[in-house]
């Protein structure tokens, strides 16, 4: 199979495959394709003004201008306390950012901007490759510590991931799979490790 997962064209039979190989390729090929067509359907939602604009600036929140803001929100509700649940998001980011990059190259999966001619990048990329994304990682990473401490903000959590999710596809940046890659990645590492040490401290 071809090392760019993006590729739409069923690559056939596998050497020495029988037709498990063959049906499988199939199914991949389906199911690349559905993940672009729904870049396109979504993409539609950003081309009026406004839904273009609200879908940059939640991009360019997500470049970092985010993370500020939620600190001080977590200082206006815990206190002092915050500085627990501020180190935990922090060090889940760090974390994860040691991993994504290393995940990115070997994936090497082209933006589907770069894919399909008829979709336009809306803003500048800060890498080349599309698996997983960055920005829900992040984010998911960042709110799992906030969540389990704040178990009301839980809506809210979900509600902002939702929105950063719709931008990142609707820039033409993103697949839904890679939207679900990096909200897994933020999740698994995020939420045993915070559990764990929001349990010692």
């Amino acid at each position: 199979m071809p090392n760019h997962l993006s590729t739409l064209r069923c690559p056939g039979p596998l050497p020495g495959a029988g037709g498990d190989g063959s049906l499988r390729a199939l199914w991949v090929a389906r199911l690349l394709a559905a993940d672009l067509a729904a870049v396109r359907f979504i993409a539609r939602s950003a081309k009026p003004a406004v839904g273009r604009a609200f879908a940059i600036v939640i991009s360019k929140l997500g470049n970092g201008w985010l993370y500020p803001i939620l600190g001080a929100l977590i200082f206006g509700w815990l206190g002092s306390a915050g500085i627990q649940v501020a180190a935990l998001a922090g060090l889940n980011a760090v974390l994860l950012h040691c991993l994504f990059p290393l995940i990115k190259r070997r994936i090497g999966r082209p933006r589907p901007f770069r894919v399909d001619p008829h979709l336009r990048s809306l803003l500048a990329v800060l890498d080349e490759h599309s698996f997983p994304s960055g920005h829900t990682m992040t984010l998911s990473g960042v709110l799992v510590p906030i969540v389990l401490v704040l178990p009301a903000t839980a809506l809210s959590a979900v509600a902002l991931l939702c929105c950063m999710a719709w931008s990142r596809i609707a820039t033409a940046h993103h697949y839904p799979s890679d939207i679900f890659g990096g909200l897994f990645m933020g999740v698994v590492l995020a939420y045993p490790l915070s559990a764990c040490l929001l349990a010692v401290w």
